[in-house]
């Protein structure tokens, strides 16, 4: 026993001598078969592109772009509209935006603010600035469009539209465009109007199909940004978060838009910041806009005082596109980021027109 003990030790150096160069021969050749297994910070990474076909309606490329079949009724589909959970987009879908990181989206351009309605900043020289400004308008049109049949009390409607210059309805039609973006059937006696134009119509909502007011209509379920897209699967279209304007139609093959009604939840600002900075402003002729002010917007921050000289700034935007007021209408609510302000209301319903030697100014 004592003599096998000792032959033992005496082998088991010699066994660790030929074990050990065996492991880093091993690990050598494991390295070569899998060189993504070790790699610095400064090595380059695997990158795996997935294209799926979904409801076997569109292909989502790995750029972002989408290839659709067409519809039954021969038309191009711009994206994939049955996808997207309710609340990805429209004001959820902002929300959810903006716990993502900015540094994906770099620096934004901002808007240039105007110089304060008073000497000092004053929440009540902001107001009523602003106020007077989207309340006078700026402009008159001898033939009105309004929800109704009667031209009467076109300053108490609900809101106006300009058809100067055009013959209506039209002799050929779908030679308009319109575009709405609204949810809950706001829009729905908008859309009859529009149709009763013989315009095409576009209506946006992210909310589930519902029914419209004609088989006419063409309808997209997607909302409205003012950011630029980012990566991601989220981001392709189909799956209801927001796309700037410029870019939807550019997919849906539109120059310009002749009749808009955008109800954008308080996100109207932004879009108008973006509208201005980008150019998209000259690709519209008409824009019905409804402005909320119980609070500051998504993604405007600031004292009252800021705020609303921001607001007073971004629709002074249109003014310097060549728009106009044409009619202005107050909806419920007396309050002024959260202030009760009896004189004012926290909604308006405003038409802006592009002037160009169509209409006749004040």
């Amino acid at each position: 026993m004592r003599a096998g003990s000792t032959g033992l030790r005496r082998l088991l150096p010699r066994l660790c001598l030929l074990i050990i160069p065996l492991l880093l021969v091993l690990q050598i050749l494991v390295g070569v078969k899998l060189p993504g297994t070790h790699r610095d910070d400064s090595s380059q990474e695997f990158a795996f592109t997935i294209i799926s076909i979904e409801n076997g309606r569109s292909l989502s490329l790995p750029d972002g772009s989408v290839n659709s079949r067409n519809a039954e009724n021969g038309g191009p589909e711009l994206w994939d509209e049955e996808e997207g959970p309710r609340g990805a987009s429209g004001p959820q879908g902002y929300e959810a935006r903006k716990e993502e990181s900015p540094r994906q989206e770099g620096a934004r351009q901002q808007l240039e603010l105007w110089p304060w309605a008073a000497s000092s900043p004053s929440l009540t020289a902001e107001v009523e600035r602003f106020v007077t400004y989207i309340t006078t308008p700026q402009v008159q049109c001898s033939q009105v469009l309004l929800p109704g049949e009667s031209q009467a009390e076109s300053q108490a409607s609900s809101w106006a539209l300009c058809a100067d210059g055009w013959k209506l309805p039209l002799d050929q039609p779908r030679s308009c465009v319109s575009y709405s973006f609204s949810m809950d059937q706001k829009d729905r006696a908008f859309v009859e109007k529009m149709l009763w134009a013989g315009c095409e119509v576009h209506q946006f909502d992210p909310s589930p199909r519902r029914e419209s007011a004609s088989g006419q209509v063409q309808q997209h379920r997607i909302w409205i940004d003012w950011r630029g897209p980012r990566g991601g699967v989220q981001n392709r279209p189909g799956h209801g978060l927001p796309r700037r304007l410029s870019a939807i139609m550019d997919a849906l093959g539109h120059r310009e838009v002749h009749f808009l009604n955008a109800d954008l939840e308080s996100a109207e600002w932004r879009v108008l910041e973006s509208w201005a900075l980008d150019g998209t402003l000259g690709r519209i002729q008409q824009l019905l806009l409804t402005v909320h002010l119980q609070w500051a917007g998504f993604e405007v921050a600031g004292s009252d005082t800021e705020v609303v000289r921001f607001w007073y700034s971004a629709i002074r935007g249109l003014g310097a596109a060549g728009f106009s007021l044409l009619h202005s209408a107050t909806g419920t609510g007396n309050t002024i980021l959260r202030h009760p302000l009896p004189k004012v209301h926290s909604t308006y319903t405003l038409t802006w027109v592009k002037t160009e030697g169509v209409l006749g100014s004040d």
